[in-house]
């Protein structure tokens, strides 16, 4: 159920929509549903969202943060689909994380709780 001042989609641009959602995909098993050549949404992935290849339409990048219980394996994964690590693991209060960029150059991080 929707509520009033919740987040409820997230966009990213894309320089490479095949490339991104392949990365994705591979990364954290998401899967797309596409409204034309531009543009492919998501849903089911804690918030919902979608790329955007439309360099005139894209939004500015956000930086969105996901989370895992492990965040070494999930690192594995990032590295391992393609992502590279802009900031490795450090410690922050409440836990730890990365930053990594996407091959569309979105950067992202991802969270887990925890100290190191």
């Amino acid at each position: 159920m929707r509520e009033d001042g919740k987040i409820d989609y997230i966009e990213w641009p894309a320089t490479d929509l095949a490339a991104t959602k392949g990365f994705y995909q591979q990364a954290f098993g998401w899967s797309f549903a596409d409204y034309g050549p531009d543009y492919a949404a998501f849903e089911g992935q804690g918030a919902d969202g979608g790329f955007d290849q439309d360099a005139v339409a894209a939004p500015a990048k956000p930086l969105v943060i996901l989370y895992a219980h492990d965040l070494e394996a999930m690192l594995a994964k990032v590295t391992g689909a393609g992502g590279v690590v802009v900031k490795p693991i450090y410690s922050f209060p409440g836990g730890r994380r990365f930053h990594f960029t996407d091959p569309s150059g979105n950067e992202l991080a991802v969270w887990s709780e925890g100290l190191g």
